[in-house]
C-alpha cells in the first residue's frame, strides 16, 4: 500500500502534462512545443491558437520529430484553444513538408499558404428572410401593397430580394416586419458553391475527344495517381474532354481542382462549365471577397464544394478527398510564384496529386519543355487532339519581313498588315493586333540632351501610360506625372516617347481606320477584373472590330468572330539571354495566332519580324511544332540546361551596394566543394536595382538527378548570416533570370 504521505503528493497522482509541437506560419525552421491544458483534446493536424511573444497566433499541431529532445513542461506556454475547423489531413501535412524540403523554405512559410485565407475569414453571419403573415397593415401605401403582392405566393425571400422584387427600399420591408405583416425566418447558410450536375448536359464528342475523355475517366475510376498530358491544337476541345473526367469525379463523390493561370479573366471558361454542369465551379483567386473565400475554404474541407477553379494558391486548399487535378495552359509562366515561397504550381500540383492518389492532367497546345520531355520519356501519358473541334483549320501564319516591307517612319503597322486588317473588317470579321508591351511607350527621352527617364528606385526605364497621363515603373509601381520639361537639362517640351506600347498602337489604328470600333486589352488599365470581363464579353458578341492587346489575349480566350491576328513585334522576346527565350516566344506567338479562326471563320496570322530566318519564326510559319521541340531539346541537352540540369538561383539584395556585393562573395566562397555542382557568380542581376535594393545573383547548376535542395540547405547552414538590410532569396528551378 502507498504511504499516507503519498496521497497528498500531486506529483505522483496528477495527470501527466501533455506536450505537442505546433508549427506556426512564421519563418522558423521547426515547430514550437506547447502544453495541452487539462480537458482539451488535440491531435496532429488540428488548428489551434497559441501565444507567441506578445500575441496569439494560429498554428497547426505538427508531427513530433523522432529525435526531438525532452523539454520541461513547466517552461512551456499553453495552447489557448482549438480552432473549430477541419484538421489538416496527413496528405496535406506531407505536401507542406515536401514543398518546404524541395524549395529550401521554412515549413512555417509554406503552412502560411494553407492557413492565411481561413485565418481572417471569420464566421458567416446568420441569414434572415421574410414571408407574409395573415395580418394586413393599418396604413397601406402603394409601396407596402407592392411588397404584399410580391410575397403573396407564401415563399420566403431575403429582405434585399423582397425589396428588389417589389421595387421599394429596404426600409419599407422593415416597417412591415415591425407591424407584424411580415415575419422573419432564419435562412439556411448560403452554400459555398452549388452542386454541379455531372449529367446536366452530356456533349457529343468527336472520336478523338471521346478517346481522351475515356482514358481520363478510367484514371479517375482507378483512384490512383496517374499523370497525363492533354496535347491538343488550339480549339481542339481539350476542355470538353477533361470535363468528362470532372463529371466522373463528381459521381464518385470526390473533388476536382482546376488550376488556371488567369482565373479572374476566364469568363468564357466559367460559362462553359455552367453549360456542362448547370452551375459554375467555386472560384478561388484574388478578386474573390474574404468572406466568400472563408465559405469556400470550409466547404472544401467538409467536402461540400466538389469543384474549385482557381489560381495557383488554390493548390493549398484543404481538400477532403481530391480525385482529379487539371492544370490548364500548363506552360504559362503565371504558375511560378516569384516571391515568398518560390514554387511552381504545375510541378507542385503533380506532387499533390501523387500524395492524394489522384489523377492529374496537364493541358496545353504548346507544352513546356519540361512536360514535353516527361511525355517523351514515358513519365506522363500523352493524350493527343490533333484537329480542331469545329473542323476549322489552325490559322496559316505568314511572315512580314520588316527589313523589306516595314512601316513608314514613326509608324509600327506594316502596309500589308494594315490592308489585311481593313479587308477583314470589311468582310465582317474581327482583327487582333498583338504587342507584348503595356502603356504608350517603353522609353521617354529628351531630344535636347538625350536624358532617359529612369525609376528612382529601380534600374529600369519609366513607361509612359498616356491614358493615365503618367510615367510608371513596371518593377516597383512608382508613378509620376509626365514632366513639362526635361528633369536633366530643363528644356521645356523636349521629352519624346520612343518605341510603341499598346496605347500608341491603338492611336495609330485609330488614325488608319477612323471608323473601326477599337478596344485595348491590357491588365494595367483601370477597372480591374470586372472591366476586363465586360470587355471580353463585348468582343465575343462582335461589338469590337479591332482588338489591340498584350499577352492577356493569349490566355485561352474564345473570340468567335476573330479572323486575323497581326503580331506587331514578333522578335520582342528573343533579344535577351534568357535560356527559355525561344520556348516562351514560340508558345506565346503560337497561342496568340491560335485565337483566330476558331469557329466558322477562316483564320490568318501575320508575324512582323526582322528575323524571318530565326528557327522560332520558321517553325511557326511552317506549322512544324515537333521540329521546334526537337531542336530546342537538343540545344538544351547539349548545353546542360533545364530540364537536363537543375538550377538554383540565390539573389542577395540590400540597400548598401558594397555590403550586398561583399555578402554575395562570402556566400560563393563558402559553397561546399563537389564535382556535381558548379557555382556561377556572384554577378549583378540584370535588374540590378529593384525598389531601392541592390541585387547580386549566384547560380548553382547540377545534374538532373542530383539532390540540389539538400546541397543548398547544407550550404546555407555553413554560410554567414545576412544581417541588417541584407536578404538572401533561394529559388530552386528558377523561371526568371532577371
Amino acid at each position: 500500500m502507498p504511504s499516507p504521505d503519498a496521497a497528498d503528493s500531486p506529483s505522483l497522482f496528477a495527470a501527466p502534462v501533455r506536450v505537442v509541437d505546433v508549427l506556426l506560419p512564421v519563418a522558423v525552421g521547426s515547430a514550437y512545443s506547447y502544453r495541452v491544458p487539462e480537458g482539451m483534446e488535440v491531435a496532429v493536424g488540428d488548428i489551434v491558437v497559441v501565444p507567441l511573444a506578445t500575441r496569439n497566433m494560429l498554428g497547426c499541431v505538427w508531427p513530433r520529430a523522432q529525435n526531438a529532445r525532452a523539454v520541461d513542461p513547466g517552461k512551456l506556454k499553453t495552447i489557448q484553444r482549438r480552432y473549430d475547423v477541419a484538421p489538416l489531413r496527413p496528405e496535406m501535412i506531407a505536401f507542406i513538408e515536401w514543398i518546404a524540403e524541395y524549395t529550401v523554405t521554412p515549413p512555417g512559410m509554406v503552412l502560411r499558404l494553407a492557413l492565411r485565407h481561413d485565418e481572417s475569414a471569420g464566421i458567416a453571419r446568420e441569414r434572415t428572410g421574410v414571408r407574409l403573415t395573415d395580418r394586413r397593415p393599418e396604413r397601406a401605401t402603394p409601396a407596402r401593397r407592392r411588397v404584399i403582392e410580391a410575397l403573396a405566393d407564401g415563399f420566403v425571400r431575403a429582405k434585399a430580394d423582397a425589396a428588389r422584387e417589389a421595387g421599394v427600399s429596404p426600409s419599407v420591408v422593415d416597417g412591415l416586419v415591425d407591424d407584424g405583416v411580415l415575419e422573419t425566418v432564419v435562412l439556411p447558410p448560403e452554400p459555398a458553391a452549388e452542386a454541379p450536375d455531372p449529367d446536366h448536359s452530356t456533349p457529343e464528342l468527336l472520336p478523338a475527344q471521346a478517346e481522351v475523355a475515356a482514358r481520363l475517366v478510367e484514371a479517375v475510376e482507378a483512384r490512383a495517381f496517374q499523370p497525363f498530358l492533354i496535347d491538343g491544337v488550339t480549339g481542339s476541345g481539350k476542355t470538353e474532354a477533361y470535363f468528362e473526367a470532372v463529371a466522373q469525379a463528381i459521381r464518385q463523390g470526390r473533388q476536382t481542382l482546376i488550376l488556371m493561370p488567369e482565373i479572374a479573366l476566364t469568363q468564357a471558361f466559367l460559362d462553359r462549365f455552367a453549360r456542362r454542369f448547370g452551375v459554375r465551379p467555386a472560384e478561388w483567386h484574388s478578386a474573390v471577397s474574404t468572406k466568400r473565400r472563408g465559405r469556400i475554404f470550409r466547404g472544401v474541407a467538409s467536402g461540400e464544394v466538389s469543384v474549385v477553379a482557381g489560381a495557383r494558391s488554390a493548390l493549398f486548399l484543404p481538400f477532403r478527398e481530391l480525385g482529379l487535378v487539371i492544370v490548364d495552359e500548363e506552360h504559362d509562366g503565371a504558375y511560378k510564384q516569384e516571391d515568398g515561397v518560390h514554387y511552381h504550381a504545375r510541378d507542385m500540383a503533380v506532387v499533390r496529386a501523387r500524395l492524394e492518389g489522384a489523377a492529374i492532367a496537364l493541358v496545353s497546345a504548346t507544352p513546356s519543355l519540361e512536360t514535353e520531355v516527361n511525355a517523351r520519356r514515358g513519365r506522363y501519358r500523352r493524350l493527343h487532339l490533333p484537329e480542331r473541334f469545329a473542323g476549322t483549320k489552325v490559322p496559316r501564319l505568314e511572315p512580314i519581313d520588316l527589313r523589306r516591307e516595314g512601316p513608314p517612319r514613326g509608324q509600327w503597322i506594316a502596309p500589308r498588315l494594315a490592308q489585311e486588317v481593313e479587308r477583314t473588317i470589311e468582310a465582317g470579321g474581327q482583327a487582333l493586333l498583338f504587342l507584348n508591351r503595356r502603356g504608350y511607350a517603353p522609353l521617354t527621352l529628351c531630344r535636347a540632351c538625350g536624358h532617359r527617364i529612369k525609376c528612382p528606385s529601380c534600374s529600369s526605364w519609366l513607361v509612359e501610360h498616356r491614358f493615365r497621363r503618367r510615367l510608371e515603373c513596371h518593377q516597383c509601381g512608382y508613378a509620376t506625372p509626365v514632366p513639362e520639361a526635361c528633369p536633366n537639362c530643363h528644356e521645356p517640351h523636349s521629352l519624346i516617347p520612343c518605341g510603341p506600347g499598346v496605347e500608341r498602337l491603338h492611336e495609330e489604328v485609330a488614325k488608319l481606320m477612323p471608323t473601326a470600333r477599337l478596344q485595348v486589352l491590357s491588365s494595367d488599365l483601370a477597372g480591374g477584373v470586372e472591366r476586363l470581363r465586360a470587355e471580353l464579353k463585348a468582343i465575343e458578341e462582335g461589338e469590337v472590330d479591332v482588338i489591340v492587346g498584350t499577352q492577356l489575349v493569349a490566355k485561352g480566350h474564345n473570340f468567335p468572330g476573330l479572323a486575323l491576328v497581326g503580331v506587331i513585334d514578333a522578335d520582342v522576346g528573343l533579344g535577351h539571354g534568357d535560356p527559355r527565350a525561344a520556348e516562351r516566344t514560340f508558345q506565346l506567338l503560337h497561342q496568340v495566332a491560335g485565337r483566330a479562326g476558331r469557329h466558322n471563320v477562316e483564320g490568318r496570322a501575320f508575324l512582323q519580324t526582322y528575323m524571318p530566318e530565326h528557327p522560332v519564326m520558321q517553325a511557326l510559319v511552317e506549322g512544324d511544332r515537333d521540329a521546334f521541340y526537337d531542336r530546342e531539346i537538343a540545344i538544351r541537352e547539349e548545353a546542360h540546361l533545364p530540364p537536363f540540369a537543375r538550377f538554383c538561383a540565390l539573389i542577395v539584395s540590400g540597400t548598401d551596394p558594397h555590403a550586398t556585393q561583399a555578402h554575395a562573395r562570402a556566400l560563393a566562397a563558402c559553397s561546399p566543394m563537389t564535382p556535381a555542382v558548379r557555382v556561377l557568380g556572384p554577378a549583378e542581376a540584370p535588374l540590378a536595382l529593384v525598389r531601392g535594393r541592390h541585387r547580386y545573383r549566384l547560380l548553382a547548376r547540377s545534374e538532373r538527378g542530383f539532390d540540389l535542395s539538400s546541397y543548398v540547405r547544407a550550404w546555407m547552414a555553413g554560410a554567414p548570416r545576412a544581417s541588417g538590410s541584407l536578404r538572401v532569396e533561394i529559388d530552386i528551378d528558377p523561371q526568371s533570370f532577371l
